[in-house]
């Protein structure tokens, strides 16, 4: 399998050295140069598999020629064996044809667990063969932080440095990060928001003499492949047991970064008949006025109750942009240097954009009526969503298109990592799953920065090499 960038002026790479790389040389993301399909049949084949098996079926085209099967079969049943529910993504029904995926079962209660578990283990078998120490370096709004310290604590050729925007994210989400105490593991609150924090990732990795030459920096955040490839797994999990690929599915994804949503369109590319894929926002809803409108413009953040999705800019739209453009890098990177300006309302061509509502719906929720659904959904079955599914179950009940058809919204929380939320629905906090339920109480370990790249940079030196 060779990757290739999305904006044409970078050289194909392997697995091994894309899981390694991150940003592209030129910019863009790396996508499959040829995405691996099954038929109806084969998909079929696979009905009965428990999560690990079917996880092995289509994450191995992916990996094929750098990691060994046999190799890629343990680490997936270390991953998984180690989540709460035995089903590992199990389905929740909160009406007919309606369903909840639950994938938040993992060690830090969010559906990062899924991909950034078995990132971890992939990393430690590539740098113990290759004989290399890396730099971590990644951005959160939240989950994505504390599935990676999660998932590369124990990483020996790894020094992880997050940052997240101090004082924007909840309790539980920061307390799951600054927790977790290694001389290998940093924590970084930054004095500003989430996109000014993903804006010095991808500046670091553009540039990256701050660290000497001596080691290169890899990416957590879903611009790296491997996070997109763990997650398509759980599209083909859920449809299968559904009665897919027999019958389509439809999904409704709580959207941030866009790269759990980019999973579920990879899955339909891969042969999973998925007849839409709905866009769920909230007030920074920059997706929604594109795919509505088609009108691209970045507004100022605004910090709310769902701040998993408190993203301006979305990092993996690029990755769809560029089949939109029937995969022209050279016309993709025009494209970006517009979008990326942020000084001007940038629009597609109208056919180009077609193509995307396709498949593509999207839809914005406020923050009342992310409480108003959570509410409605208790009364309705005695179950209590986290507020980024509730923006995920609204969109999917005003923009289904097929009520025959099965609608599954991805669960991507668990509840308790939303205190204010939920209290603000009326609703008592659950208490914390057995192996959190001391969280509170754990030392915590953090170092506040302001938005200034050269600083930060500067810290991630100091305590890399020890200065």
């Amino acid at each position: 399998m060779k990757y290739i960038s999305t904006r044409g002026n970078a050289p194909e790479l392997t697995f091994e050295e894309v899981l390694l790389t991150g940003l592209a040389a030129d910019g863009g993301l790396y996508v499959p140069k040829d995405v691996p399909t099954f038929s109806q049949e084969e998909i079929a084949s696979w009905q009965d598999l428990p999560y690990t098996e079917l996880a092995h079926k289509v994450v191995y085209p992916f990996v094929e020629g750098c990691v060994d099967s046999d190799a890629l079969k343990t680490m997936l049943e270390e991953v998984y064996s180690g989540f709460g529910h035995k089903a590992v993504a199990p389905l929740q029904q909160i009406d007919h044809n309606e369903y909840v995926l639950e994938l938040f079962q993992g060690p830090t209660l969010a559906f990062k667990d899924f991909a950034l578990q078995l990132l971890g283990r992939l990393l430690d078998y590539v740098l113990e063969r290759r004989h290399e120490k890396v730099v971590i370096m990644g951005a959160t709004s939240g989950d994505t932080g504390s599935a990676a310290i999660e998932g590369t604590k124990a990483c020996r050729n790894v020094d992880i440095f997050i940052l997240h925007p101090h004082g924007k994210v909840s309790e539980v989400q920061r307390r799951q990060m600054t927790t977790v105490l290694g001389d290998n593991i940093h924590n970084i609150a930054i004095e500003g928001n989430f996109d000014q924090a993903q804006d010095m990732v991808k500046a670091s990795f553009g540039d990256q003499q701050f660290l000497r030459g001596e080691r290169k920096l890899v990416a957590v955040n879903s611009i790296n492949w491997a996070r997109i490839m763990a997650q398509i797994v759980y599209y083909f999990y859920s449809a299968l047991n559904l009665g897919g690929p027999l019958r389509p599915m439809a999904y409704s994804v709580p959207t941030g970064n866009f790269g759990d949503i980019f999973a579920g369109y990879m899955a339909k590319k891969m042969g999973l008949p998925i007849e839409q894929l709905i866009i769920g926002t909230n007030s920074n809803d920059v997706l929604h006025r594109f795919m509505s409108k088609n009108q691209y413009e970045v507004r100022p953040l605004k910090h709310t109750i769902t701040p998993s999705m408190d993203i301006a800019v979305s990092s993996n739209f690029e990755r769809l942009l560029f089949d939109l453009y029937d995969r022209d890098g050279a016309q993709l990177a025009d494209l970006m240097a517009k979008m990326n300006a942020k000084e001007e309302i940038v629009s597609l061509d109208e056919s180009k954009l077609a193509k995307a509502r396709e498949v593509f719906d999207s839809y914005a929720v406020d923050e009342d009526t992310t409480i108003k659904t959570m509410q409605e959904v208790f009364e309705e079955t005695g179950y209590l969503l986290d507020p980024h599914t509730a923006v995920g179950v609204k969109a999917a009940r005003e923009c289904r298109r097929n009520n025959r058809i099965p609608m599954i919204t991805l669960g991507t929380a668990h509840p308790v990592k939303f205190a204010e939320a939920v209290e603000r629905a009326g609703f008592e906090v659950p208490a914390l799953p057995h192996h959190l339920s001391d969280l509170m109480d754990r030392e915590e370990k953090v170092d506040v920065l302001p938005a200034d790249l050269k600083e930060v940079q500067a810290f991630i030196a100091k305590n890399t090499f020890n200065d």
